[in-house]
């Protein structure tokens, strides 16, 4: 089953990442929930029992299983609930092993009720070890989904499980998932503002634990026509699943911990650069919020949103290396003068190789930063497509905000002069997409 919905949003000056929707879904975990989260809880809560309870009274059922086989489902439910596998800002998990016994095992009008109940035990025991909000332990609203396979089995009437019923069971299975994805949609799109066609991709990707683990609760499921307590077969798995969900936990941690490192590092030098020479500094940071919603409007990938974002601060870390009277002159360089400058992209590549990882690789597309799309540029005079796409937006954009900031030896431009000045080197200096995208970027 799916829950909560994907989130995927941008700060100032912040490139999205691949696990930044996991840090906004475990910060809102721990978090009280906000007004219009706790009345749309209400609603959708309240919408379920409107639901549930008639079909707890309503749907006839022949079963009569004992109280501690019930209990035996609600525990094991509950267990496998709290195996969350992290995906995007929702979570995958595995209650698909015992969901179809329960669907099998227990009268079928109880189902989304017992279901239900599990959920909330599981919110409790995780709000009591505080790693959930309380209020976010009482809310069943993600109980929706296991509506749309009771309501398949009732209208089909009640069967025993078989294999030769496997239509019925892709239907009934279709119908959880739209019932699952239309309270995911309804609460991601009132509570954060996220259209459903957005999170759909997020769903799919989650459903497809559903789809591996729904064969082995309907075996599970057969095997209880001889035995209501063939439901703990799934109790091993769910064990094993438990250590999996585990290691991507930590492996998650240590990803993000690595990532905080890794962006720690990068502002430190971005101070750095801005106590050796305070215009550089500035300008860097202003190049990194031009930089990020050029690759934003260019639809550029998570990974190369972050590439682009530590490239945009560190391509000119290199200058410390450069003496301030030559970075500061107020009138032209010298030719022995300007090959030293330009040496800057090779002095940054080098700083970042010794840090080594990320930005390592992001020093390789420091040492790009000035190169033009007709080969004229340096260090290398690589040309066109050869160029990495983010140091050629990073051009474009560091150029742009040098143009139009007051420097020694010259007076800011205005912003039409130096888009202008942009479009009259597209083709030659800058690649004539990242100039469209950073001209619509700027004019907003």
């Amino acid at each position: 089953m799916a829950t909560a919905a994907t989130q995927t949003a941008t700060g100032a000056g912040i490139a999205l990442d691949e696990h930044a929707p996991i840090e906004a879904q475990r910060a809102r975990q721990t978090a009280p929930l906000p007004h219009a989260d706790r009345v749309l809880a209400a609603v959708l809560g309240g919408g379920f029992l409107a639901v549930a309870v008639p079909l707890a009274l309503l749907v006839p059922s022949g079963r009569s299983p004992s109280a501690l086989v019930v209990a035996g489902l609600v525990l094991a439910y509950a267990a496998a609930f709290r195996l969350d596998f992290e995906v995007g800002a929702g979570f995958a998990i595995p209650t698909e092993l015992v969901l179809v016994p329960m669907l099998f095992i227990l009268p079928l009008g109880l189902v989304p009720l017992c279901v239900a109940g599990a959920i909330l035990l599981a919110r409790i025991i995780d709000g009591a070890r505080q790693a959930l909000h309380v209020e976010r332990a009482l809310l069943i609203a993600d109980a929706w989904y296991v509506v749309g396979p009771v309501v398949v089995l009732a209208a089909a009437g009640q069967t025993s499980p078989s294999l030769r019923h496997w239509p019925l069971y892709v239907v009934a299975l279709a119908a959880q998932f739209l019932f699952d994805f239309a309270a995911t949609a309804i609460r991601g799109r009132v509570a954060l503002g996220i259209p459903a066609r957005q999170q759909l991709g997020a769903s799919v990707s989650v459903w497809v634990m559903d789809l591996a683990l729904a064969p082995v609760g309907l075996a599970i499921a057969i095997t209880a026509n001889q035995t209501s307590y063939a439901f703990l077969l799934a109790l091993p798995l769910i064990g094993l699943l438990s250590l999996f969900a585990r290691g991507h936990r930590t492996q998650i941690d240590r990803t993000l911990e690595l990532s905080h490192a890794y962006r720690g590092t990068a502002y430190l030098l971005g101070d750095v650069i801005e106590g050796d020479d305070a215009y550089t500094g500035s300008h860097s940071r202003d190049v990194v919020e031009l930089t990020t919603r050029v690759a934003e409007r260019l639809n550029l990938g998570p990974e190369e949103r972050r590439q682009a974002e530590f490239v945009a601060l560190l391509h000119d870390v290199g200058k410390v290396r450069i003496p301030n009277e030559i970075i500061n002159k107020p009138g032209p360089l010298t030719p022995e003068e300007r090959g030293i400058m330009n040496a800057h992209t090779i002095e940054g590549e080098k700083m970042l190789e010794q840090v080594g990882g990320l930005l390592g690789e992001v020093g390789r597309l420091v040492r790009s930063c000035h190169e033009h799309y007709d080969g004229s540029g340096y260090p290398d005079g690589i040309v066109g497509e050869d160029i990495p796409l983010v140091a050629r937006i990073v051009c474009c954009c560091d150029a742009l905000h040098a143009m139009t900031s007051d420097r020694p030896y010259r007076k800011a431009l205005s912003q039409d002069v130096a888009l202008a000045e942009l479009l009259a080197n597209s083709g030659t200096q800058f690649d004539p997409q990242v100039v469209s995208a950073l001209t619509a970027v700027a004019r907003g």
